[in-house]
């Protein structure tokens, strides 16, 4: 089957760059929190429980690298802010509330099915 220019478990294949973006296991959690709007880094770190302050650094970096996140120093703009700001870049926003969102509902839709076939041997 072929879908524009990309045929179906081609390597190259536009599904595969967009499945990339989630591989990570925290990358979409912080692209869903910074949803919320333009976060601190200590911030996101509080709100995402059981994540390291190692593996933010390393998915806010990656994030970044990608596009999908931009930093902002906070100083002098935040009243009382020390430090830097993140938020999603167009790009994030776009991947964050549409094929990312729709993911998140449908795993919520069927969450009691996602879990029965993972504890089922």
């Amino acid at each position: 089957m072929i879908d524009g220019s990309c045929q179906t478990f081609v390597s190259d294949c536009h599904v595969r760059a967009a499945v990339e973006l989630i591989t990570h296991t925290w990358d979409p959690v912080v692209l869903s929190a910074l949803r919320a709007g333009p976060t601190r880094r200590n911030d996101l770190f509080e709100h995402i429980a059981g994540i390291s302050d190692k593996v933010l650094t390393q998915a806010l970096r990656r994030l970044r690298a990608r596009g999908l996140v931009v930093r902002q120093d906070s100083h002098g703009r935040v009243p009382g802010s020390r430090g830097a700001v993140y938020q999603l870049s167009p790009l994030g926003e776009s991947f964050a509330n549409g094929p990312l969102a729709q993911l998140a509902r449908w795993a919520a839709a069927n969450h009691a099915e996602l879990l029965q076939a993972s504890t089922t041997p």
